[in-house]
């Protein structure tokens, strides 16, 4: 039966809100988490950010199951703090955390005031980067010179074993260059079509490991009320890259979808009122090839959405999975 977990969205709720809501997650039997890490919001009525690094040590305190982070090594975290940053989480809670590793978005790295390089910079700055973490976690001390430079660094604190670096990717293209690279692939949910098409080039390249899956969803008593939801909160969703990757403030997200498209918003955010009918749209997607999939529920009321998710939800999807 596929894994099914939740995702905390940082860029929604205070981080003490969201601590609140993975501990009430376990409560309710999602079987683990996964969050965000951001230094802005997608939207200004978004309105949040905490430090996702700090909720996760406090998260991982406070619950029993595995929890995971998307992050980016490379401009605002140079890939020796990260690689500090995943050891001690790991040492603290082996066997329990893990890292999604990606190339990043301007929104989050034009802070540096260093220049937004094109796709092909990130993707090897990710990959020297992801080649720097490993050997730190494997107890090196690194010397590199490349698009990122490292000096004589060493990780004092590590675990006995390194948690598993999985690699986020939105198009086929990227997921097929991951192969090889990490230890798992993780995106977010698209035309099904077009998820084939990602997850096949992770594993015709060789990809090796679980392939994840987040799943944007609004759920409410009213498909009228589940699509205002998504209309407030998640118009981001319309945004896909390069443009998602290359704006570099809330603004500029809000200012593209002031007047979001409802048949598209459909697209990026499953908008139901039927627990059981979103169960099947679910697994739909699962059946294309993912391991475990993540759920976000869209709206800011994660209690209302939780409550109903250990009521319905889950019982419907693990009848279907």
């Amino acid at each position: 039966m596929p894994f099914v977990g939740f995702h905390a969205s940082h860029e929604q709720l205070p981080p003490s809100a969201l601590l609140h809501a993975v501990t009430r997650a376990e409560r309710a039997g999602f079987d683990g988490a996964m969050c965000s890490d951001h230094l802005e919001p997608w939207g200004v009525r978004q309105g949040e950010s905490g430090f996702a690094w700090s909720w996760l040590g406090a998260a991982l305190a406070s619950t029993s199951f595995s929890l995971g982070v998307v992050t980016a090594p490379g401009q605002r975290y140079h890939p020796v703090v990260t690689a500090q940053a995943i050891a001690t989480l790991e040492e603290m809670f082996p066997g329990r955390f893990w890292a999604v590793l990606g190339s990043g978005e301007a929104m989050n790295e034009h802070v540096t005031g260093d220049p937004w390089p094109p796709k092909d910079d990130r993707n090897q700055r990710l990959d020297e980067s992801l080649g720097v973490i490993r050997r730190l976690l494997a107890g090196e001390q690194v010397e590199h010179v490349g698009l990122v430079r490292v000096h004589k660094a060493r990780v004092w604190s590590r675990p006995a074993t390194p948690p598993p670096l999985l690699g986020a990717a939105v198009s086929a293209e990227t997921a097929g260059w991951l192969a090889g690279r990490v230890d798992g692939l993780a995106t977010v949910a698209q035309e099904p079509a077009a998820l084939r098409r990602v997850v096949e080039a992770y594993r015709s390249n060789g990809g090796e490991g679980p392939c994840v899956l987040q799943v944007h969803l609004s759920l409410a008593e009213t498909d009228a009320a589940a699509l205002a939801l998504a209309k407030d909160q998640w118009p981001n969703g319309l945004i896909g890259p390069p443009r998602a990757w290359d704006f570099d403030q809330p603004e500029d997200f809000d200012a593209a979808v002031a007047d979001p498209d409802e048949g598209e918003l459909r697209k990026a955010v499953l908008v139901d009122a039927d627990a059981a009918a979103l169960a099947e749209r679910i697994a739909e997607l699962a059946a294309i090839g993912f391991d475990r999939v993540y759920l976000h529920h869209v709206g800011k009321n994660q209690d209302e959405f939780l409550d109903r998710a250990e009521s319905d939800l889950l019982p419907a999807l693990r009848r279907t999975l």
